[in-house]
């Protein structure tokens, strides 16, 4: 069902109480797959991997492709990150790693076939402008010679504002590239010394300036609550300057501080964390100043302006979700290239290789370099469905999920169901008798209502590994 407009421009502290906030500030998944990518487990390898890709459809007019290309490399360390990075100033390691990727593709090639259309494709990492022009160059030429571009391609990159000037951003243009990220994570000069990311608000206007100025459709800027240093009041001067950018798009997470897992998060001084009260009035503030200067709420951490095709699609109901988020592309297989890459064909997740020596040594042995990876069972197909309708549609109709499951949702779910009337209490879902509906405070805490349909996350109980859903 559409969402109405009333539901984009409600004030988000008259439906979400601290009370609230506090009560679901719990660690959850994102959800940008079903099953988790914890869940992937090394009885998945390249074998099951080139035999899910020779299911594929063969030929030019089979349905298109998704792409997904990591590159790692930074010159210097983000102390928040917990990405895939390998920090270094030596330019040169990219060379030899973009022979790896070539290799890489031959062999998705193989029993892929080449001409396969393409209507998605993202660079992500770590910071791919790293990469210098003549190399970006290489790679998206060899990919123009493997695949087929459709006409309305998302030509997506992750750009490092610190890497780039106008004339780079030129030349991504004059590559294809459509659609910029930048990660900025905020502007106050005092949080980005405590996160070793130093950036200015002029500068970053300056490249956004740019950009429209090129003809890129759509600009991202990433941020983040909950960073060290920050206030509810520099948070708000953040928002307003976000408002001052006006990026058709904004990604605002929130920080996830796992030293124990992200090595880089261990020179942050946690003393310096703003208490879960800041975090909690930084989100309904961030949230209602994006609001008040015309953004919509897209769901979860992603607002967009009306007129972005990614708004349009949230009040039409037809959302998707997929490994960057949200998406106005049709679910569809994502070849995934580059070290740790996470991709998806049919029924089937897999990953590559998360080091470098590991990436080349299954490459040298002519063999992809997937290390683990999930097929899904009809349980996981069944609760995949059900997820994404609540994380996209806000709305869970019973009659659709029975007609394609061949299921009784009372008698299967009835567990599920028995479990959201707490959270129907909360406000944050109505159950009716056929359909469970988001309401538009639920639409902020959807992570939650999705967490209780995800059968591996209730069966093992551990949930420490995730970010906070607040």
């Amino acid at each position: 069902m559409p969402f109405t407009t009333e539901a984009l421009t409600t004030d988000a502290r008259t439906l979400l109480s601290e009370d609230l906030l506090r009560k679901f500030d719990t660690p959850g998944p994102r959800y940008t797959s079903y099953p988790t990518a914890d869940r992937f487990h090394h009885g998945f390898g390249p074998a099951q991997a080139r035999a899910a890709i020779e299911q594929l459809a063969p030929g030019s007019a089979a349905a298109p492709l998704s792409l997904y290309v990591h590159i790692p490399f930074c010159e210097s360390i983000c102390y928040y990150c917990a990405c895939n990075k390998i920090i270094t100033k030596h330019h040169e390691r990219a060379a030899e790693y973009l022979d790896a990727l070539e290799t890489e593709l031959a062999l998705v090639l193989e029993p892929l076939g080449a001409g396969r259309p393409v209507s998605q494709l993202h660079f992500g990492g770590g910071s791919p402008t790293f990469l210098s022009d003549a190399e970006l160059a290489r790679v998206m030429d060899r990919l123009a010679q493997s695949f087929r571009f459709t006409p309305d391609s998302e030509i997506s990159i992750e750009v490092d504002p610190r890497t780039v000037t106008p004339d780079r951003l030129a030349h991504l243009r004059g590559l294809g590239f459509n659609r910029l990220s930048f990660g900025v994570q905020d502007f106050d000069p005092d949080v980005q010394q405590a996160v070793h990311r130093v950036q200015s608000f002029e500068s970053v206007k300056a490249l956004m300036d740019s950009a429209r100025t090129l003809g890129f459709t759509s600009i991202n800027a990433d941020f983040i609550y909950g960073l060290p240093r920050q206030t509810p009041e520099s948070f708000a001067r953040t928002v307003q300057q976000i408002g001052e950018l006006r990026p058709d798009r904004i990604a605002l997470y929130a920080y996830a501080h796992l030293p124990e897992r992200f090595k880089p998060q261990r020179r942050i001084n946690a003393e310096e964390l703003p208490s879960p009260a800041q975090r909690i009035a930084m989100l309904g503030d961030a949230i209602n100043g994006l609001l008040a200067r015309g953004f919509e709420h897209i769901g979860m951490d992603h607002f967009a302006l009306p007129d972005d095709p990614l708004a349009v699609a949230r009040r039409e109901g037809k959302l998707h979700r997929n490994f960057q988020g949200y998406s106005t592309q049709p679910d569809c297989d994502l070849v995934a290239l580059g070290v740790s890459a996470i991709g998806r064909i049919g029924g089937s997740f897999y990953q590559n290789a998360k080091t470098l020596p590991e990436y080349h040594q299954s490459l040298a042995r002519r063999e992809l370099p997937v290390v683990r990876g999930y097929a899904l069972d009809g349980d996981d197909l069944l609760r995949r469905d059900v997820i994404m309708a609540l994380m996209c549609q806000g709305r869970l109709e019973f009659d659709n999920v029975e007609r394609a499951h061949g299921i009784r949702m009372r008698e299967y779910f009835g567990r599920e169901l028995e479990a959201l009337k707490p959270l129907a209490q909360s406000g944050l879902v109505l159950l009716e008798d056929k359909a469970v509906d988001v309401t538009r405070a639920g639409w902020y805490l959807v992570r939650a209502i999705a967490m209780v349909f995800d059968r591996h996350l209730q069966a093992s109980g551990n949930r420490q590994r995730f970010s906070k859903v607040v």
